[in-house]
């Protein structure tokens, strides 16, 4: 199976999709977004929380090496139903980049492969390009990346 995560950003509209598929069964991939110990592995991030349940929050920090906060993201979970879907809002600190409300929806293709479809929604056409010129493209390829291999050697040890 190729593993690329495609990006999408139709001119003239608010959103953006997102699609991978992993070679990891559905359930993996779901904790891999879900669990503290996994997102901290493979977005490179500290979980302040993970309310994982309709209208709980969620709170990341990345700090740097002398302890100066350089990436901070928080929101809330609209529905939240394990290893089939997931829609909050997503706000990035200390960023001109307003709040986007994303769908995550889990599929499970095989019972060793699934996909994972991102439909992010902005509030303009404006502000959906600038997450667009942020990189968003290439940092979530280098995230799934990471998430593959973070969650297949989670799956190793057992």
């Amino acid at each position: 199976m190729e593993q690329k995560t495609t990006v999408s950003a139709p001119d003239g509209k608010q959103e953006i999709i997102i699609r991978r598929e992993f070679d990891l069964p559905v359930e993996a991939l779901f904790s891999a977004y879900t669990e503290p110990e996994f997102l901290e592995q493979w977005m490179g991030t500290k979980v302040l929380k993970a309310e994982n349940r309709i209208n709980g929050t969620y709170q990341f920090q990345t700090t740097d090496g002398g302890g100066k906060v350089v990436f901070g993201a928080s929101g809330v979970y609209a529905e939240f139903e394990p290893n089939r879907k997931i829609t909050r809002t997503f706000k990035m600190d200390n960023t001109p980049l307003d709040v986007q409300l994303e769908y995550l929806d889990f599929e499970e293709l095989t019972p060793s492969t699934s996909r994972l479809s991102i439909h992010m929604v902005f509030r303009s056409v404006a502000f959906r390009d600038q997450m667009v010129q942020f990189g968003l493209a290439k940092g979530i390829s280098m995230a799934h990346n990471a998430l593959q291999q973070t969650m297949e050697k989670a799956l190793a040890k057992g």
